[in-house]
């Protein structure tokens, strides 16, 4: 009973802040990750304007509500018993423009659709770009990168809100930006926006590039079944994928999750897959690699959430 009195009110503080339709309550996280996987969150908002995120961030903070970001959900994990409190999507930050040789996104952009506007644009440095699911904010948050090219190599500056709910800018240089992480989590960064710095260049080239690592892609990665991307960090000396391969893991599973027999750095939501499936999976491939191969895999994909009450 406290915990719907204490919903009620909350709910009514974020109907004083933005409109509400953009508050939906127990919404299943499922439905907004790559993995398809999770459980519901108590209050999903996806505020409208810079104000409505910062008013938010104050309110969360001053309530000492929990308060969780989520991109579009590519390199994610959320476990079955959901997430608590306020789970704030910046679906409605998507727009994109040029300012000289730059490209400035918004948050909730995908970085895919980033890097088709630089080709339209014809300037060149995001190439690399062309095949990460994941929003501009989320590539910026573990300094996505693919095929040798990372984010820290273009960004030049990021707007963000602090916890206080505060708007700063920021240079690239002061978000710790390092081998698929940044100091983002840490300092409770929200982004808003991120300056992509770039240069001119051909068309042809461009595309040619795009088209090339498109390719690799689609005929490397098991792209017909949910998943959260690649999982585990490069290990020092070694690839990840190879390892497991090696570890004759593919196909293996728990549950409806299973190794990528196409990849096998990918764990794929094949049939139904809970969160805990998928983490189970997760858990016996480092398990099995550290015991054949003295090696300890580090995940790339988070992990959020609570686990799933038993009754």
């Amino acid at each position: 009973m406290i915990k719907i009195v204490e919903n009620h009110s909350i709910y009514q503080e974020l109907s004083k802040i933005i409109a509400e339709d953009n508050i939906l309550v127990d919404e299943y996280i499922k439905n907004h990750t790559y993995t398809q996987l999770g459980g519901a969150a108590d209050f999903f908002v996806t505020p409208a304007s810079v104000a409505e995120v910062q008013e938010i961030v104050r309110f969360a903070n001053q309530a000492q509500v929990p308060f969780t970001l989520l991109g579009n959900g590519s390199n994610l994990i959320v476990r079955d018993g959901g997430i608590r409190g306020i789970v704030m999507s910046p679906k409605r930050f998507t727009a994109v423009r040029r300012d000289g040789n730059k490209l400035i996104a918004e948050s909730g952009a995908r970085i895919i659709d980033v890097s088709e506007r630089a080709l339209e644009e014809k300037l060149s440095g995001l190439e690399f770009a062309c095949g990460i699911p994941g929003t501009v904010g989320g590539a910026l948050y573990m300094n996505a990168g693919a095929y040798g090219g990372e984010v820290k190599d273009c960004l030049d500056k990021a707007v963000v809100v602090n916890q206080a709910g505060e708007v700063q800018t920021l240079d690239a240089t002061k978000l710790d930006l390092g081998y698929r992480t940044s100091n983002i989590p840490e300092k409770g960064y929200i982004v808003l926006e991120a300056h992509f710095a770039l240069q001119p260049g051909n068309t042809d080239e461009i595309k040619a590039e795009m088209d090339n690592l498109t390719f690799k892609r689609e005929s490397k990665q098991p792209l017909e079944y949910p998943s959260c991307g690649s999982v585990f960090k490069r290990p020092p000396g070694y690839f990840a994928g190879k390892l497991i391969q090696d570890s004759d893991l593919q196909g293996k599973g728990i549950g409806g999750a299973e190794v990528s027999t196409k990849h096998a750095g990918f764990i794929v939501n094949r049939n139904n897959a809970t969160a805990s499936d998928y983490i189970a999976v997760i858990e016996m491939v480092q398990q099995t690699v550290k015991e054949k191969f003295g090696v300890e895999l580090e995940r790339e994909v988070r992990i959020i959430g609570d686990e799933l009450e038993s009754n």
